[in-house]
């Protein structure tokens, strides 16, 4: 059962397609931690040239769902619905496992500290029960 379902995320972020890498929030505890969920596809753009025979999501757009799943939190946390917050930084990030097309990408997120202007969380993704990609990631919130 979805906590946040697809067309209210689209009211707390700004991200639109095809940025948008949430598609759903499983789970939420406002101030603790939340559960993102992003369906993969082949249709996915990054996956066209990423790579041509073994479509791989790169990292980096996997730090951004993380991202943005925190970010969900945030503005639920600051009442900043719509607004941006931008990295600050991406410490200790690691790859584990690559992410392919039919995947289903978990995002665990925790707050680590969190304040209206600068945060920061321990971001963790998982395919099934396997660890695929982790880090701490900091925002700064614009303003």
């Amino acid at each position: 059962m979805s906590v946040i379902e697809a067309n209210e995320i689209l009211n707390i972020l700004p991200h639109r397609y095809p940025f948008m890498l949430v598609d759903r929030v499983v789970e939420i505890d406002v101030g603790k931690r939340i559960v993102g969920i992003k369906n993969l596809t082949f249709n996915e753009p990054f996956f066209q040239g990423h790579f041509p025979g073994r479509p791989v999501m790169p990292g980096v757009m996997q730090m951004e769902a993380m991202a943005q799943v925190a970010g969900i939190l945030l503005n639920k946390m600051f009442g900043g619905e719509g607004k941006i917050s931008f990295f600050a930084a991406i410490d200790n990030a690691r790859f584990r496992r690559p992410v392919i097309p039919g995947d289903q990408l978990r995002m665990e997120v925790e707050i680590v500290n969190a304040k209206p202007r600068l945060s920061k969380v321990h971001a963790k993704a998982f395919v099934g029960d396997k660890l695929v990609s982790e880090a701490d990631l900091m925002f700064s919130a614009a303003g």
